[in-house]
């Protein structure tokens, strides 16, 4: 599991090594939230494509290896014990947009400008996702549990539309 404490220390370390990040998936939806609502199994983070020799240099000195790579669209960090962080690399044009690879090349996934914000976690103001971004990602596939808990958490704070 990937504590409150635990995204706090990781982030702690990114900042250390002065590097952009932002927090996707359950964890950014819980930044927005402001609040813990579900345990979480992972971390994910989004980071710029340049700064990726940073980023994992910060996290193998803090014990974490690599343990799946599908670069260019992600990759994953696990420290012995056990905790995960899925890495997403972007690469940012001039306006502030970004670009992820995905499994079809010629339709990457977006990032407008608008959707780089921040949340809190513990009280600690954290970058993070929109949550129109969040909606964004949570779509096209069949979705599990924690996806429809995430979402009615959207729904409950920010009155946005999902599609499920």
């Amino acid at each position: 599991m990937m504590t409150a404490e635990d995204v706090l220390s990781v982030l702690t370390v990114l900042r250390q090594a002065k590097v952009d990040i932002w927090i996707g998936g359950g964890w950014g939806i819980d930044a927005l939230v402001g609040e813990q609502t579900r345990d979480h199994r992972d971390l994910d983070l989004m980071h710029r494509q340049d700064q990726e020799a940073a980023v994992t240099a910060a996290l193998y000195d803090d014990g974490f290896t690599e343990s799946l790579n599908w670069r260019p669209i992600r990759f994953v960090v696990t420290a012995p014990d056990r905790r995960e962080i899925d890495l997403h690399p972007l690469v940012f044009a001039e306006d502030g947009s970004a670009e992820q690879a995905s499994p079809q090349p010629e339709h990457p996934f977006t990032y407008p400008s608008s959707c780089f914000v921040t949340g809190t976690i513990k009280g600690a103001t954290v970058p993070c996702l929109s949550a129109e971004q969040q909606v964004y990602f949570h779509q096209g596939y069949q979705p599990l549990e924690h996806d429809r808990h995430d979402m009615a958490q959207l729904r409950r704070v920010f009155g946005i539309a999902t599609h499920f």
